[in-house]
């Protein structure tokens, strides 16, 4: 039997503050030609009988156990929000454990990380100022948001990540990471506006660019073939040998 084509390139995709595989579910078809993933944080739905995590930290390490037969050949990391923190995280861990990274880095709509943490605590809100700022968000279904009994159910997991998201205390980089990295965001995210994406450009040796897009916190979901585009554009200049020094512009 004639071997399977390996695929161009593995994408792994992680998801924003309680969400799940299925806001991105339509993500692998405009890739074609690449093996994108998608995981689940656990207890993600009634179905994931995993608990929810509550530690940035185990969470790191249960994507480097669950993925690791996976991060091997070409492969990229793009991460929104909460995500972005994941695939940033991920990136350094594997760096530190001597494994090969990802040969490209998409953070979205995640301001830079600080060793002090996020000053945003929305974790922190009522009920009522929780679900009036996801609403605005406009990620996260109005059947969740709009009927008590699915709002119980799905509220915990919602906080605990976005404990995780805004307690995260990030170690502070010694030097760039060597990996590409390009950051995507909203022209009308109050989130993570347009300028707390501007630190990521001192974090890589090869910082390809912010590019914003209009719209808020979940921008891609009514463009995502022109961001689709871009993270393909973005992972082939990645891809790009290096020009040797003589070949360098004077």
């Amino acid at each position: 039997m004639q071997k399977a084509e390996e695929p161009n390139l593995r994408l792994f995709v992680f998801h924003h503050s309680g969400g799940s595989h299925l806001v991105y579910r339509d993500w692998p078809a405009c890739f074609p030609g690449w093996d994108v993933q998608i995981p689940d944080a656990p207890g993600r739905g009634p179905r994931d009988r995993r608990p929810a995590l509550t530690h940035a930290g185990a969470l790191f390490d249960h994507f480097l156990h669950e993925l690791d037969s996976l991060l091997t050949g070409p492969y990229a990391f793009f991460g929104h929000s909460m995500g972005g923190m994941v695939a940033y995280e991920l990136t350094r861990r594997l760096l530190d454990m001597g494994r090969t990274p990802p040969v490209w880095l998409g953070v979205s709509a995640r301001g830079t990380l600080h060793p002090d943490g996020d000053p945003v605590r929305r974790h922190l809100l009522s009920d009522t100022q929780l679900r009036r700022e996801l609403a605005a968000m406009d990620g996260t279904p109005s059947s969740v948001l709009d009927h008590d009994e699915l709002w119980d159910l799905f509220a915990p997991t919602i906080r605990a990540d976005l404990r995780m998201s805004e307690t995260w205390r990030t170690e502070p980089l010694t030097a760039p990471l060597p990996v590409p990295l390009s950051v995507f965001g909203g022209t009308r995210d109050h989130v993570a506006p347009p300028h707390r994406l501007d630190g990521w450009a001192d974090t890589s040796e090869h910082f390809l660019g912010r590019h914003l897009f209009d719209g808020g916190h979940f921008y891609f979901q009514d463009r995502l073939p022109e961001v689709a585009g871009r993270i393909q554009d973005d992972v082939r200049r990645a891809l790009l040998p290096a020009r040797p020094p003589s070949a360098a512009v004077r």
